[in-house]
């Protein structure tokens, strides 16, 4: 039996989902952030060094990150449909965007949501100066680099109906959170209908809608 060590509100949503959409038996173990920190509970540490979700158990070994649990399990679920054929034009293309979710995408999101916080976590007679520090960041590199990739993803939903080609694939699994993260930091505008469409499509399907029930409460969906 497959385990999925969860955390509420994090990339290992898309592991559930993953599996709901490979039709593969799994546990749920979930842990829920520090109401202050938002970091995750010690009891991760337990199960990994890190003490970071997501991180699956199945049988005697462990898988960590987000991307290697879905290269994982693609290879020792196979024949799954989730995959393109490697050497195709689509296979590259999914191979590329499995990465990029986590590389190219996350990082300006991720640098959102840090110098966002900042303010808040500073000590009251230097907040005025920290929270101008923090806009200046945010309207001068951050913001312009999060509306570079997010109108690089319109054209590229422009280019086939799914990120790795015509048909639905763990690619799309993927690149779920970092639309998902994009839409909660700043909402999607009317020059930007593939993407709408696209978090629209993904939220009904059937197995998106079990993982949810699976995982929990989910703020991104």
């Amino acid at each position: 039996m497959i385990i999925v060590h969860h955390l509420n509100n994090s990339r290992s949503q898309r592991v559930l989902w993953l599996l709901e959409e490979m039709g593969l038996p799994y546990e749920v173990k979930r842990y829920e952030r520090d109401a202050k920190t938002m970091l995750a509970p010690p009891e991760l540490r337990a199960i990994h060094p890190l003490g970071k979700s997501p991180v699956i158990q199945d049988g005697d070994i462990v898988v960590a990150e987000t991307g290697a649990i879905v290269e994982y399990l693609l290879e020792a679920y196979p024949g799954r449909g989730l995959k393109p054929a490697p050497g195709t034009p689509d296979g590259r293309r999914f191979t590329y965007w499995l990465h990029y979710a986590e590389g190219s995408a996350m990082t300006p999101l991720l640098l959102k949501l840090v110098f966002g916080a900042l303010p808040t976590r500073s000590p009251g007679l230097i907040r005025p100066l920290v929270k101008a520090i923090s806009n200046k960041a945010q309207t001068g590199f951050i913001d312009p680099q999060i509306a570079s990739h997010t109108t690089y993803w319109e054209a590229e939903l422009g280019k086939s109906a799914w990120f790795a080609g015509d048909s639905f694939s763990a690619a799309d699994i993927m690149m779920s959170f970092p639309l998902e993260a994009g839409a909660s930091r700043a909402p999607y505008g009317p020059d930007k209908p593939r993407l709408t469409a696209f978090l629209s499509t993904i939220h009904a399907r059937p197995a998106y809608q079990r993982a949810l029930e699976r995982g929990g409460p989910y703020a991104y969906a």
